[in-house]
């Protein structure tokens, strides 16, 4: 897909969302509050049948039909094992609406909603549910994120996305670097710097991965945080936006945090609950800061790619600046001496 339009969002205003609820025989009751998500638009939503719903509008360029659909595919498929994800709902095209909908069965709508091309945009709906940050300092709790993961990856195991993106240096590293550069997104004063160690650090990313050997799945992608929401129940994903091909440890890795000797106590606790549903490679382990240097280098792409649209310069005000760029120099020769040679 190429890149998003500079402002993808300026045709969805409050009617227009309304509108594709009845488009897709889900009316709304009006109720209406816009959920907290910058790289798609995100509406909660009260339905007239008293349900509530979760629309999701896709920010166009990113991914193609098919990737959507793959995402939506592998929700199902982990519902039907009983792991806790929310899966899309099936859409009915209503009549008098100039709407697609794609998929078997259908959980993707495609359509001009109020206006001409500016307003076509593809969503989804999945059911409500709410939830509360986990508590990463509980061994209990992480356990538990542990086998949820464990059993979330099994089902990952089975087969491969043949869409969707695969995890690599390329990918999250090399290919961000190239478009930085070329885009002319660096200061002048901050650019040698921050391409020299971008240099030394992604020849380093490339031979740990060289040396951990292929061994990939399909995975949540982006598993940190605030991607992961605690109910009495247990954890559950709200949605899988960056399910990808790579390494079971890039589902662990982020949920790590504080002093080293904290963080292996943490990790500990993950894998002895990942380990009662899903075997782990422990050669793995020497991918999580090769992983958290591509992170730091793809976050700073991902940034500048989106900038022109509204929402971000009010979100990461400190971008772009030389400090900001400086910054991160000293970030990567850091990650440069964690990875050791």
């Amino acid at each position: 897909m190429s890149d998003a339009p500079l402002t993808p969002y300026s045709q969805l205003t409050p009617m227009v969302v309304l509108e594709a609820m009845d488009a897709v025989g889900l009316p709304a009751d009006g109720r209406m509050l816009q959920l907290n998500s910058y790289e798609n638009r995100v509406f909660q939503i009260g339905l007239d049948d008293g349900r509530m719903g979760v629309v999701k509008f896709y920010r166009p360029g990113r991914w193609s039909n098919d990737q959507i659909l793959e995402e939506h595919q592998f929700a199902a498929e982990l519902v039907a094992d009983e792991i806790p994800v929310m899966a899309p709902w099936t859409l009915d095209a209503a009549t008098g609406h100039a709407l697609e909908v794609h998929g078997m069965p259908p959980t993707l709508a495609e359509g001009c909603m109020g206006g001409g091309e500016e307003s076509r945009f593809r969503f989804s709906v999945t059911p409500r549910r709410a939830g509360r940050a986990p508590e990463l300092e509980d061994p209990a709790t992480l356990a538990w994120i542990g086998r949820f993961l464990g059993r979330l990856h099994r089902v990952g195991a089975r087969s491969a996305f043949r869409h969707r993106v695969s995890l690599t240096p390329q990918y999250l590293g090399w290919a961000s670097r190239a478009w930085l550069l070329e885009h002319g997104q660096l200061p002048p004063d901050a650019e040698p710097a921050w391409a020299a160690i971008t240099q030394v650090a992604l020849d380093r990313v490339d031979a740990a991965f060289e040396r951990v050997g292929p061994h990939s799945l399909r995975l949540h992608g982006d598993c940190h945080a605030g991607n992961l929401l605690w109910t009495a129940e247990g954890p559950h994903f709200v949605d899988l936006d960056d399910a990808m091909m790579g390494p079971a440890i890039q589902d662990i890795w982020m949920l790590l945090s504080g002093e080293a000797g904290a963080a292996r106590l943490q990790l500990r606790s993950l894998l002895q609950g990942y380990e009662d549903f899903h075997d782990f490679n422990d050669a793995e382990l020497a991918l999580i800061e090769p992983l958290r240097t591509l992170r730091l280098i793809h976050h700073s792409a991902w940034l500048a790619k989106r900038w022109q649209d509204p929402a971000f310069p009010v979100a990461f005000p400190w971008f772009g600046g030389s400090s900001y760029w400086a910054q991160q120099t000293t970030q990567l020769r850091e990650q440069v001496a964690a990875m050791g040679d």
